[in-house]
């Protein structure tokens, strides 16, 4: 009886977290001008939802909002922190499967390509998560984008003003009535015949331009995040 009343305590809270999570995000960035760039040259890619987005853990927060109730699916670990963002995802209107490379990586990875395949979804992969190394691109969104046909899209976003958390991907988080940049990067296919020296040169790409693009927004906001 004890743990049917902690399992109920527990799921309450976690529909609280979800619930407060997407009132606050939504509230957030209602208050926050938010500029696109390079969106023009990806459009017809995102008009077909066919699709791969690629983002570092720490530039998250802005597309989730952005493309809230467009019923995307994004990959987010089995790690407690991860419950939390995948509940609030949800609330945001997008289909969540969990997973990561230590636990649940394969399954995961295989409901992922299913799903983005057999619903036509657009996905969202976040490369370096969820332990990092910090802005280094892992095979998995290779993988899926080799095994979908569909093309990576780099994205990364800025603000003026934000708040940098000590965290091992030094998240950010835009204060409010501040503007923001989202920056989209060119795409890259990964052919199905690609081998491994291919898969890598892909790979590399992916890295490549996401670095450069959250180079870019950085500079314009004059940050300079270590």
């Amino acid at each position: 009886m004890k743990r049917d009343s902690k399992t109920w305590m527990t799921e309450l809270k976690l529909w609280f977290i979800g619930v407060a999570g997407r009132l606050f995000i939504s509230a957030l960035f209602c208050t926050i001008k938010v500029e696109l760039v390079g969106f023009e040259k990806i459009k017809e890619l995102f008009d077909n939802r066919k699709f791969i987005f690629a983002v570092w853990h720490s530039r998250l927060l802005l597309f989730c909002n952005l493309y809230k109730d467009q019923d995307g699916t994004i990959l987010i670990s089995r790690s407690k922190d991860g419950e939390i963002a995948a509940r609030i995802v949800k609330r945001l209107g997008h289909h969540v499967i969990r997973g990561s490379a230590s636990r649940g990586g394969l399954k995961a990875a295989l409901e992922m390509i299913r799903n983005l395949k057999e619903e036509e979804k657009p996905g969202l992969i976040i490369p370096d998560g969820p332990r990092g190394p910090r802005f280094k691109v892992k095979q998995g969104v290779i993988t899926m984008a080799k095994e979908t046909g569909y093309p990576i899209i780099p994205i990364s976003y800025s603000g003026k003003k934000i708040k940098i958390f000590n965290s091992w991907d030094r998240f950010i988080l835009p204060y409010p009535f501040t503007k923001c940049r989202a920056v989209y990067g060119e795409p890259v296919y990964v052919p199905k015949e690609a081998d491994k020296e291919e898969e890598e040169r892909c790979r590399e790409a992916v890295e490549k331009e996401l670095r450069r693009i959250t180079s870019e927004t950085d500079s314009y906001y004059n940050h300079h995040i270590e």
